[in-house]
């Protein structure tokens, strides 16, 4: 019988993968509890073709056979399925809970920046109710547009709605958080939101494993696998790994590569250890070693 889940480890190829990423990838595998019968995927999000290097994927997926870590199944890429988006947009705006959102990134920070506002940014819903004559117009014209989904409107249809969090429990979806989030832009047919669900729903995921900080991403996604129709996974958020300063090793911060650590002579197993032991002085402490 089987036990174990499919989970997926899925880096956007932007660069080389770092600490946090290989922590990510090792939780996911180990929870797939291959023996017991589970399964663990590889997807490249690579929609963003002018960040998405080929070059940084094959820099990830070195690393990866590296920390001893391979797909059960045939390499996802995102670039390859737009097909698969524009149909799941295609059964939202039939259900007429899309609507055209032109206001800008600055026109909604400037909202959200305002005296008393939230220090979330949360999109206040601008365009919902514009006149089809305007937006005829406005379109006419050549004006950059998203497509954002109507998300008072969907909870009106959907009522409540849930998600289990392995460590947490039962967890009610707050959509104070995200608000009207994007679904696809007028030059890029998905988002990361809508690819994502699409993507976990075609692969058959149904253990998704991610760090702490996307945790509100979880009511985006579980209020459109509703409306399209999907199967609900389980979900569990690990922690996020953060160096001597306080600062989450990512690569905005330049943190050490894998491919770095790898170049210094530091056994994979070591590694991954201290990635595992729940010990980041351990961590730490290794990466000074090596710095050495």
């Amino acid at each position: 019988m089987n036990f174990g889940f499919t989970t997926r480890f899925a880096p956007s190829p932007t660069g080389e993968m770092h600490l946090g990423n290989a922590y990510s990838a090792l939780f996911a595998y180990k929870r797939a509890d291959k023996s017991r019968g589970g399964n663990f995927l590889l997807r490249i999000e690579d929609i963003d073709s002018s960040r998405c290097k080929s070059k940084f994927e094959t820099s990830i997926l070195v690393d990866l056979e590296w920390l001893g870590i391979s797909s059960d199944t045939t390499i996802r890429r995102q670039s390859e399925h737009l097909d698969d988006y524009a149909l799941a947009v295609k059964k939202l705006k039939n259900q007429g809970l899309i609507y055209p959102c032109f206001c800008s990134r600055s026109d909604i920070n400037a909202i959200n920046n305002a005296p008393h506002k939230s220090r979330i940014t949360v999109y206040p819903g601008t365009c919902r109710n514009l006149d089809r004559s305007e937006i005829v117009d406005k379109i006419s014209v050549g004006k950059n547009y998203s497509l954002r989904l109507d998300v008072k409107e969907s909870l009106n249809r959907l009522g409540k709605i849930t998600w289990y969090d392995r460590k947490k429990g039962l967890q009610a979806v707050k959509p104070e958080l995200f608000g009207d989030i994007i679904i696809a832009r007028k030059d890029t047919p998905t988002s990361y939101h809508l690819a994502v669900t699409v993507d976990d729903h075609l692969q058959n995921i149904n253990l998704v494993t991610r760090g702490d900080d996307l945790e509100p991403s979880t009511g985006i996604h579980r209020i459109l696998q509703k409306l399209l129709g999907f199967s609900e996974p389980e979900y569990e958020h690990h922690k996020l790994i953060f160096d001597n300063d306080g600062e989450r090793l990512s690569k905005r911060n330049k943190s050490a590569t894998i491919s770095s650590l790898r170049s210094s002579g530091i056994p994979s197993y070591q590694l991954i250890e201290a990635l595992l032991d729940g010990n980041d002085e351990r961590l730490l402490d290794l990466l000074d070693r090596t710095a050495e």
